[in-house]
């Protein structure tokens, strides 16, 4: 299953796992879901498409039943869905941030809840989460989101601390910036990041898939200089990373 995979990374993640014999269900917020399982049916894999609001309790609850409706065991699990906001906390809506908040930490928790209780009784299953490289450095203008990615590593990394004696394995994806739809539909077009080249999101994905089957704790998704801003964050002080974003994702 591949929350979020009608479009950007998530999609590319369901191609992934449809080129390599994976069925697999995806969830999408609007009806181009249904035209992304089309696609994903024309690699041969069977595609089961899911729309629902993923910042809802029963959005997200839908999808699991769905899934679990199909009656077949879930083997692979990439909790992927998520959205960022641009601009100054002072001035974004409080009502578009909780709704953040609802879909990247609090749907992201009660999906994995669902995943991990089913995979731990079968025995056997993988767990991708995809973060962002936001989860390594301040975040601002994007005050909000990045936190929420911060959440999703440590909850990843957490997680698979816990199941490491399950047969359940779990993996994060931090990606970069990627040539999704993503800043974009953030609201951060005009911004210098929005107009800096982007890390193709099929590699991305690809790093994911590959990081996810391999056992492997967390992968960056992106080229090598993303790969190297990443080591460099583990040592630049907060303040500088912070006043170096900043100038990054400040509205022009």
């Amino acid at each position: 299953m591949v929350t979020g995979g009608s479009s950007g990374i998530g999609f590319e993640l369901a191609k992934q796992f449809a080129k390599n014999g994976f069925d697999v269900a995806i969830s999408g917020s609007s009806d181009k879901v249904n035209g992304a399982a089309d696609a994903l049916r024309s690699l041969d894999a069977e595609a089961y498409p899911f729309k629902a609001d993923a910042s809802t309790y029963d959005g997200v609850e839908g999808f699991w039943t769905f899934t679990q409706g199909l009656g077949r065991p879930l083997e692979a699990a990439a909790l992927n869905v998520g959205i960022g906001i641009g601009g100054a906390f002072f001035d974004n809506d409080l009502e578009d941030e909780l709704r953040l908040l609802a879909i990247n930490v609090t749907g992201t928790v009660h999906m994995a809840k669902r995943v991990v209780q089913h995979m731990v009784k079968n025995g056997r299953g993988r767990i991708l989460i995809t973060s962002s490289v936001s989860a390594t450095l301040p975040t601002p203008y994007e005050t909000v989101y990045g936190p929420s990615k911060a959440f999703g590593y440590m909850f990843a990394e957490s997680l698979r601390e816990e199941l490491r004696s399950t047969g359940v394995t779990v993996t994060a994806l931090l990606p970069g910036a990627t040539n999704s739809d993503f800043h974009a539909n953030a609201g951060m077009g005009g911004t210098k990041l929005g107009g800096q080249q982007k890390n193709d999101k099929t590699l991305v994905a690809k790093q994911g898939f590959e990081a996810l089957m391999n056992d492997i704790d967390h992968v960056v998704g992106g080229d090598q200089e993303t790969k190297r801003q990443v080591l460099e964050n583990r040592t630049t002080p907060e303040p500088v990373k912070a006043a170096r974003q900043a100038e990054l994702t400040q509205p022009q």
